[in-house]
């Protein structure tokens, strides 16, 4: 398992964790919002206008109202990525991360409007009358590139349980077991249960849940933050500042904070922002495949509506809670996460402006003495004896060591260390440092007019923004196999999905997450690659739109 996950590894770090990755993405939806003159700002105001209903006609073909199409779409992409993505993306570039994952929503918008009406444009009736479509449609019917539609469909059909299902599960029955203390096998099987009355009623019945939970958990989330914004709206005007000053300069190293570089905040704020709306990557076009309307276009400037509310409202408050609260650079007595710690050889303080320029070297790969640790740690009651060493802990100097076999049962003995790892697994460290994820989204919400009562807020947002995501992901898979080897093999496929959904509530996932971090890639790309392909169809489409548009006003 350890060199599969090694394997998977190498991949992603080929392709999304890749350097030129973030440029493509966003290449692609700057030239598209040149080369179709700024549609995202344009057409703002007339896709306002759509999902209001205004251009609806009971005649036109489809299983969903433009806003319940919006609305699968957004329980898609609003999920955990909300709450912990954009944490995790502040802990390691900094505000400056916030900076680039608006420009991902910006660009965004215009590239899910691109991808969603040429989706739209070559979606087909299937054998039990619902509509089915998405990029591997166009990639066969237009492109004739099978392979690619292919590659395409079983990419989606694992990231469908790699981000939509089984992730998504493990995070809320964690949250759930901290929070209130239920058991996560317990919360698996009520959610199963739920999950599969949902899904098991196809796109009509999902579409009929997510247009009352997306806006119902939007309402509670959004109200929340603004209680801890107003709070600490002395800090807002500086919040925003740091996020486009460093968004130019490089990430600024404050309090426990070691900061990242200009590169490295720019990769991970584009990452995330993918990660969160989904722009470019091609499974909101089958959610919007399902929508009531004969012109494709209409349906693409629905979606133009997607990474707005995804991205630069909810991850922006989200993202104003945590620079606001200043808990982004605090340190929090915390159990160390063995992906998110080293060891290193020497000790090192961050009180230090010698060490703290070292240190940072070290973490952004410019050169540095700093050396990983080899050797013995010795500890009598869970405290180190030997103090020839450093722990850093979410790009932190880590105080207050404790190891312990488990939180509660301290350690004696010997803890080996390897290339500044500990070798064995059993051996737990806690102590303070710097927290990232749910975890810090988590402490931000307490620094508000709702105090330690905050945390309610990200566990509730957590169960709705998660749960509605595993409802949207198991349409989008159930498509994929739709196209894949026909409507037969949906019912199966639900079943796997929520036989999967309630496994994952107590079981690891690292290994999912890994694989589906390259299925997101395998996606993005040839999503990408078609719609540049046919860049003209598009322009000649959004041409013939208005032009219709104002022929049906004269008339």
């Amino acid at each position: 398992m350890d060199a599969l996950g090694n394997f998977f590894d190498t991949l992603d770090s080929m392709l999304g964790g890749s350097v030129w990755f973030p440029y493509v993405l966003l290449g692609v939806g700057l030239f598209f919002t040149i080369y179709l003159k700024f549609p995202q700002v344009r057409y703002f105001k007339h896709a306002v206008r759509i999902v209001s209903g205004k251009y609806d006609k009971k005649s036109h073909q489809g299983d969903t109202t433009h806003f319940q199409a919006l609305s699968t779409a957004l329980s898609g992409t609003v999920g955990t990525g909300n709450i912990g993505g954009v944490a995790l993306a502040i802990s390691i570039g900094g505000p400056a991360a916030l900076f680039w994952m608006w420009m991902t929503a910006f660009f965004g918008m215009t590239t899910k409007f691109v991808e969603v009406t040429l989706s739209h444009k070559y979606r087909e009736k299937t054998e039990d009358g619902t509509m089915a479509g998405g990029p591997m449609y166009y990639m066969d019917k237009r492109l004739n590139m099978k392979w690619l539609a292919i590659l395409f469909a079983i990419a989606t059909v694992i990231s469908s349980f790699g981000t939509g299902s089984l992730p998504q599960i493990n995070n809320i029955a964690q949250g759930m077991e901290a929070t209130f203390g239920f058991e996560p096998m317990a919360t698996g099987v009520v959610l199963s249960i739920l999950l599969a009355l949902v899904i098991l009623g196809g796109i009509k019945r999902i579409a009929a849940i997510t247009s009352k939970i997306v806006p119902l958990m939007a309402a509670v989330y959004v109200i929340g933050a603004l209680l801890v914004i107003f709070y600490n709206i002395e800090n807002i005007g500086p919040s925003f500042a740091s996020v486009f000053t460093e968004a130019f300069t490089g990430s600024a190293a404050a309090g426990g904070f070691l900061g990242a570089s200009f590169a490295y905040a720019f990769n991970r704020g584009v990452n995330r922002g993918l990660f969160s709306n989904e722009a470019g990557q091609g499974s909101a076009p089958i959610a919007h495949a399902s929508a009531k309307a004969d012109e494709p276009v209409s349906e693409g400037m629905v979606s133009i509506l997607e990474p707005f509310i995804d991205t630069i409202i909810i991850c922006t408050l989200t993202g104003l809670v945590i620079l606001s609260s200043g808990v982004w650079n605090e340190k929090f007595d915390t159990h160390f996460e063995r992906s998110s710690m080293t060891v290193l050889q020497g000790n090192y303080s961050d009180q230090s402006d010698e060490d703290r320029t070292d240190l940072y070297n070290y973490l952004n790969g410019n050169g540095s003495d700093v050396a990983p640790y080899n050797g013995t740690i010795n500890v009598i009651n869970g405290k180190a004896i030997n103090k020839d060493f450093t722990i850093l802990h979410s790009r932190s100097v880590a105080e207050d060591l404790r190891f312990g076999i488990t939180e509660r049962h301290v350690y004696t003995g010997e803890v080996e260390v390897k290339d500044g790892q500990i070798v064995d697994d059993s051996i737990s460290v806690m102590g303070k440092s710097l927290v990232h994820s749910a975890e810090l989204t988590t402490k931000a919400f307490t620094r508000g007019f709702l105090g330690d009562n905050g945390k309610y807020i990200v566990s509730i947002g957590l169960l709705l923004f998660a749960f509605s995501t595993a409802i949207a992901w198991s349409y989008y898979g159930d498509r994929a196999m739709t196209y894949l080897l026909g409507s037969r093999s949906v019912m199966p496929y639900r079943v796997f999905y929520v036989a999967g959904f309630f496994w994952a509530s107590f079981a690891d996932t690292t290994l999912v997450w890994k694989l589906a971090a390259v299925a997101i890639v395998v996606m993005t790309l040839p999503n990408l690659f078609g719609i540049m392909l046919l860049r003209k169809e598009m322009k000649d489409s959004v041409k013939d739109y208005w032009q219709k548009l104002e022929k049906d006003k004269s008339n």
